[in-house]
């Protein structure tokens, strides 16, 4: 394989990560998720006869949605401390 052709493969390649990235901390992702988490555990508390089922699916969604938020600070600890190359 020549140069040029190697050189073009690692760009299409590194396109597709970067957007790949983009997507994973992508709010619109967060949202999804969050919103697909509220209607699981709301489906799940009727099913279980739980009382207030809307306003207690909050509590597992906005955790997952702080757990997101928090992730960020705790992947630059780890790459600091813990990942010195």
């Amino acid at each position: 394989m020549n140069t040029k052709k190697e050189i073009d493969l690692i760009k299409e390649r590194n396109a597709r990560v970067e957007i790949d990235k983009a997507w994973e901390t992508s709010w619109v992702r967060r949202g999804i998720i969050a919103i697909l988490t509220y209607l699981v555990i709301v489906l799940f508390f009727f099913s279980a006869g739980l009382p207030n089922q809307f306003v207690n699916a909050l509590v597992p969604t906005a955790g997952f949605l702080l757990s997101t938020l928090s992730l960020g600070v705790v992947k630059k600890i780890w790459l600091e401390r813990i990942y010195k190359k």
